[in-house]
Parts: structure tokens; sequence; C-alpha cells
């Protein structure tokens, strides 16, 4: 058996108690005590909602070999047999092991930031470095105060490549997550008008998101986005904690890893990359400028931490966009194909515009529509009103003339658009997604789009419950 840790390794690093006869090992880790399989451990965290000791039970009837529990709770652990690590706080000791993990690990390590497509490139680059070896990636979007460490332990000790998605909502988040991390290249994808209710400005957004030079390794490299307007402020932060070499990627002309042409349609892309001096023709399986832009980034960490370039090249051809983000389904509706193109997993601003673009890429069916089904944009503070009315201008530039809303704060985007474009409002994600299964057309196009907690996912699910999927070659119209 391939241990993750062995029961031994783990009591040293987190400075547990262990209760009971440990098992000799652990093949993986868990939080989730309805998921957890045989030889796994549990860690009972305690969240904002709820306690993972109240499921610790489930987490035994379902495999558990091991669960690490912290002391005020055992007490109430006292008619589980499972063997037990005792910690003070589970969450911390968490942390202990993700520390363990990184020192132990030869891995080469990346860590992604930034307003806007961070998972994408997070995906993009355990993609594009499967080629070259064994690579270790966040799933979902682990990319919080618990996400980070749990990843992290979950890393085996013979990974060639561990990439790391790292968010924050407020300053200090990335900076004690980076320093767990300690990559060796750490990439901003973007700065952008994201949870500017906490913020400010931009600016502030940047210094936030510059944390994460912090935890370069000595002698690693910062990649930038050299097209967005941060970027000055961003090398001098780089600069400022001894991190000498920062490098770029982006259309500007400057750039290390460029973005020199690009082609697209509504299921892929194309794009001439100028990479070390060297133009190299890239087909990507994934639509979109902003995917594309994104994919230098990938391929100019490829480069930093050794993989095969030519490698990963081939492999973007194989990339497919992550659910909630650009991913496309082609259902059933009468005897014509109705285009779903899900972009409900998060937005704000930038995202927003990009997904846009992404809808007028797409081409209906017939007498189909381009429909945007639109949702509010949280964590948008004073400035709320005014970036969702300013939406109006790219879906009109877009030449966007169905549009479908619902939320409060989307009530300011209803406002600002002209007669010329038919406008469906709802108060609730619920009554859109009712008028949404009532109201589509074969060979409509609709780009679903919302943040996380305004729920648009359910829109999603329920267009796809309610319409078969069908391949390209069962119907034409």
């Amino acid at each position: 058996m391939s241990w993750l840790w062995t029961s031994d390794a783990m009591v040293s690093a987190m400075g547990g108690r262990p209760v009971g006869t440990l098992p000799e090992g652990i093949t993986g880790i868990s939080i989730d005590s309805r998921s957890i399989t045989a030889d796994e451990a549990f860690f009972a965290i305690k969240g904002d909602r709820v306690d993972g000791h109240d499921f610790a039970s489930i987490a035994v009837a379902n495999g558990a070999s091991l669960i690490v529990v912290s002391e005020a709770k055992l007490p109430a652990m006292g008619r589980l047999t499972v063997p037990m690590i005792v910690v003070e706080d589970v969450l911390a000791a968490l942390g202990k092991l993700a520390v363990a993990s990184r020192e132990r690990s030869h891995a080469q390590i990346v860590a992604v930031t930034g307003s806007v497509g961070k998972t994408t490139t997070k995906e993009m680059l355990r993609h594009v470095l499967a080629p070259s070896g064994k690579v270790h990636a966040a799933v979902a979007s682990f990319n919080n105060h618990w996400g980070v460490p749990l990843t992290l332990a979950r890393m085996p000790q013979d990974t060639d490549f561990g990439v790391f998605e790292i968010g924050m909502n407020h300053p200090d988040e990335i900076r004690p997550l980076v320093k767990m991390v300690r990559p060796h290249v750490a990439i901003i994808t973007t700065i952008a008008a994201a949870h500017l209710g906490h913020f400010r400005n931009l600016e502030e957004i940047a210094a936030a998101k510059a944390e994460i030079f912090e935890g370069i390794e000595p002698g690693g490299a910062a990649i930038l986005n050299r097209d967005n307007k941060q970027f000055a402020f961003l090398e001098q932060k780089a600069q400022e904690v001894g991190v000498t070499h920062v490098h770029t990627f982006g259309q500007h002309p400057k750039s290390d890893f460029r973005l020199a042409d690009f082609e697209g349609d509504a299921q892929t892309s194309t794009i001439w990359a100028v990479l070390n001096g060297e133009t190299v023709e890239v087909h990507l399986g994934a639509p979109g400028r902003h995917i594309a832009e994104n994919a230098m980034a990938a391929l100019g960490a490829c480069s930093l931490v050794g993989a095969d370039r030519s490698q990963a090249v081939s492999a973007l051809a194989e990339l497919r966009p992550v659910k909630g983000r650009g991913e496309q389904h082609r259902l059933g509706i009468g005897e014509g194909i109705l285009t779903l193109i899900d972009e409900s997993y998060n937005a704000n601003p930038a995202s927003m515009r990009a997904a846009i673009a992404l809808l007028a890429a797409a081409e209906p069916k017939a007498s189909g529509r381009r429909v945007a089904v639109l949702g509010d944009m949280l964590e948008m503070g004073e400035f709320s009103a005014k970036v969702h009315e300013e939406l109006a201008g790219p879906l009109l530039a877009a030449g966007i003339e169905h549009v479908w809303l619902a939320g409060p704060e989307m009530a300011a985007l209803r406002d600002a658009l002209p007669d010329s474009v038919h406008v469906e409002y709802r108060a609730t994600m619920e009554e859109l997604r009712d008028h949404a299964v009532r109201n589509v057309l074969p060979g409509d196009v609709l780009m679903v789009k919302s943040s996380l907690g305004i729920g648009f996912g359910k829109i999603v699910s329920a267009l796809i419950d309610n319409y078969p999927a069908v391949s390209d070659t069962e119907r034409q119209l």
C-alpha cells in the first residue's frame, strides 16, 4: 500500500495526541463525511455554517480509518471506537500538515491568483504540465483558508508539479496561504473590479493580490499581465519584496509570452504565441480571447518550471472549459438545438464582459437568438449600481438584443438598456429560471452568468433537466 501519510508522520507534523491504535497510514484526506472512502482520514473542521465534529460518525460509517478531532470536542466522540488524532484546533493542525507536505516535496510549485481566471488558469496548468510529470492541483476552487492547506496536505510526496489557486476577499488573506505554498512561480492573471465592497479602488485590490509575491521561493519568478493597468504597480511590489525575475504575458509588444494574434469561434480558438522569440501556432479546445490570454501565462509557467513546451502546446488542443466557466451544452428542443453556455460559477465586471464577448462569438441556429441571462454581481459595495448599469455598453456593442435579468442589483442594468433591447426582468432567480425553461426556442444561444451566491447554476440545471443533450450530428437546425 502506498500511503499519502503514515500515521506517525501525521502525529509528528501536527503535534497531535494519538487515541486508539492508529492505522499504519492513510491514502487520502477529506473534510466531507459524505465522500470519504476507506483508508482516508477525516478532519473535523469547524466552518462558518457547520462543525465537522457533528458528522464524524457519518465519516466513520463511510469508511474513515482515522479521524482528527479537537481536544474540546473529544468528550462528544466517546461512542466512536475509530482511531483518532486529537489536536487543539483541527484547521490549524491541517495547516501544520500542509507545511510538512511542502517541506518534504521536491515538486516545482506554481501558484495562481487574480481577479478573473484563477480556476481556468489553474486547470489549464494541470492540463499542460501533465505530459511532463505527475501533477497535483486543487479540485474545484479550493483557494481559501481551508482549501489551500487541504490541497497542500493532499499533495503526494512524489509529485513533480504542484498547482495552487489562491483567492481573497480582503487584505491579508493571501499572505499566510502563499507562505505555506512557497511557489517557484506565481501568476497574477489580472486585476479587475472584484470585491469592490471591501476595497476603495483597483490599486487596493492589486496590493492585496501582490501579497502572493511574499511567498515566492528565493530565485523564483512572478508572471504578470503586461496589458493590465496595474502592471507597473505590481512589478514594483514584486521587486520590493526581492523577486528578481518578473516575466510578463499579454498582447503588449514587450510581453515575454506574447499573444501575437487570435482567431476564435464559439467552440475553439487558434492563437499565435511568441515564446522566447519564437512564434508558435497554438490550438485551444476552448473559446474566448480571455482564455487565450491566460494560456500565455500557463505556457510561460511551463517554460519556467522546466516542462516540455511542445507537449504543453499540443495538450492545449484537448483543453475543455471548466464547469460554470464557459462549459457549453447542446440541448434538443423541438426539432432543433439550444446552445447553453454555462458561466454561472461567478461574476464581476471583467468576467461579465468576457462572457458577453463569448456569447457574441456564438452563432445561433436558423432563427435563434443570442440571449444573455444575467444575475447580480455581489460584493460591489457602493459601486454596485454603476457597475451593473455599465454592462449596457458591452451588450449593445456585441449586438445582444435579448437580455433576461434577475436580482435587485440587475434593476440598474434593466433601466440602462434602451427599448431596442428585449429585456425580461424578474425579481428572483426562481422566477427567471421558470421563464427561461418556458421561453427558450430552437436555435437559441443562452449565456447564463451571475455571482455564485445568486444561484444561477439552478437555471443551467433546469434547462439541462428539461431538454435532452444531443450530439452535433443528431440535429442540424
